[in-house]
C-alpha cells in the first residue's frame, strides 16, 4: 500500500513532484488556515503530515493520527507542534534549518531599511499623487550607515543579520544565552539585554520562541529603548508584547517597527495596520524562491528517511522518543 502524505498548504510544484515520488499526496488546497476539525479528519490515515508556522498540531490532533510516523514542519521554528505529545507517540518531528538563514536576514534588512528610510510611506506618496517635487522636508527618515545594531539572539540568522551590518559600518551588540567566539570575531559586543534595549539604534529579534521568550519583549524592554529606536522582528510574533508595542508607538516611546511575525497570526492587530513608521509583511521571511526551494527539499529527505527506517536528518525529538519508549 502507497504511503500517504498530507501537506496543510501548497507548496511549488518541484517539492510537490518529489514528495509524490514518496507516496500519494493529499493537499490543502485553500488561502486560509486550514480549520483544526477538518485537519483532524484530513491526518487520520496519513504516513506523513507536512505542517507550516502558523497551523498548530496540538495534543489533540497527534492522538488522532492512527499511523504517522513524522511531522516535517516546514519551518525552522517549531512551537507550532506539540513535541511532546508527538514523542509520546513514537512520532518523529523534523524541521528545515540553515536553508533560509541568508533569506531571512536579508528580509530582516530590508524592513529595517524600509522603516528607517521611510520606504512604504514614500511609495504610497507617490502613488497617491501627492509627489510635487523635491521637499527638504518631506518624510524625513533616519540614518542606518554607522549607527548601533543590537540583535537578539546570535544563530545562524542573527549572525548574518550581524554581517550584513559590518558592512553598514556599524557598531554590533549581541545578546544570547551564551558568548559566541565567531560573533565576537566580527566585532560584535556581548551585553545584557537591558544593555542592547538602551543602547541600539536598531534591534533585531532572531531568537526561537521559547516559555522563555515569549513576551521578551514588554514594557520595560520598550521604555529602555531610544525614542528614535527602531526594532524588527522576523523570529516568531509572541517575542514582542504587541500591545505594549502599539503603545510605545503610539506615545512616541520609539521610532518605528519592522514585523513579519504576530502575536497571534495570521490575526494582525488593526492598531498595527493604523500606525505610521510600521512596516508590515506577511511572514516571508524565507520567500525566496531558492530558499523555499531548499526547505521543500529538506521536508522530501527527512519524510524519505522516516519512511525508510532510517534517522531523518533533521530530527528534533529523538532523545525524547527514546525517553518514552
Amino acid at each position: 500500500m502507497r504511503r500517504k502524505i498530507f501537506v496543510v498548504r501548497r507548496l511549488l510544484d518541484e517539492i510537490l513532484d518529489e514528495l509524490r515520488t514518496l507516496g500519494d499526496v493529499e493537499i490543502y488546497e485553500k488561502s486560509e488556515v486550514i480549520p483544526k476539525r477538518e485537519l483532524i479528519e484530513r491526518v487520520k490515515d496519513v504516513d506523513a503530515v507536512v505542517p507550516l508556522p502558523g497551523v498548530g498540531i496540538d495534543k489533540e490532533i497527534i492522538f488522532s493520527m492512527r499511523r504517522c510516523v513524522i511531522i516535517a514542519n516546514y519551518a525552522v521554528g517549531y512551537n507550532n507542534i506539540d513535541i511532546d505529545a508527538a514523542s509520546e507517540k513514537g512520532i518523529l518531528v523534523t524541521n528545515t534549518p540553515d536553508v533560509l538563514t541568508e533569506a531571512t536576514a536579508d528580509l530582516a534588512w530590508a524592513l529595517m531599511m524600509a522603516v528607517a528610510r521611510r520606504v512604504v510611506e514614500g511609495d504610497r506618496f507617490v502613488r497617491e499623487g501627492r509627489f510635487k517635487g523635491m521637499d527638504p522636508l518631506l518624510l524625513l527618515g533616519e540614518d542606518v550607515y554607522g549607527k548601533t545594531l543590537g540583535v537578539v539572539g546570535a544563530g545562524r540568522i542573527g549572525m548574518a543579520v550581524m554581517r550584513r551590518g559590518v558592512g553598514f559600518d556599524m557598531r554590533l551588540l549581541y545578546y544570547s544565552r551564551r558568548r559566541h567566539e565567531e560573533v565576537e570575531r566580527l566585532g560584535a559586543e556581548y551585553v545584557n539585554l537591558d544593555t542592547l534595549f538602551r543602547d541600539s539604534d536598531f534591534i533585531s529579534l532572531n531568537v526561537p520562541y521559547t516559555k522563555e521568550t515569549h513576551h521578551l519583549v514588554d514594557e520595560k524592554a520598550l521604555s529602555l529603548m531610544k525614542p528614535s529606536a527602531i526594532i524588527v522582528n522576523t523570529a516568531r510574533g509572541p517575542v514582542i508584547d504587541e500591545v505594549a508595542l502599539v503603545r510605545a508607538l503610539k506615545n512616541g516611546k520609539i521610532r518605528g517597527a519592522g514585523l513579519d511575525v504576530y502575536e497571534k497570526e495570521p490575526y494582525v492587530s488593526p492598531e498595527l495596520l493604523s500606525l505610521q513608521r510600521v512596516v508590515l509583511t506577511p511572514h516571508i521571511g524565507s520567500a525566496s524562491y531558492h530558499a523555499r526551494l531548499k526547505m521543500g527539499k529538506l521536508v522530501a529527505k527527512n519524510i524519505r528517511a522516516a519512511f525508510e527506517g532510517e534517522v531523518p536528518p533533521n530530527l528534533l525529538n529523538g532523545e525524547q522518543i527514546r525517553k518514552s519508549h
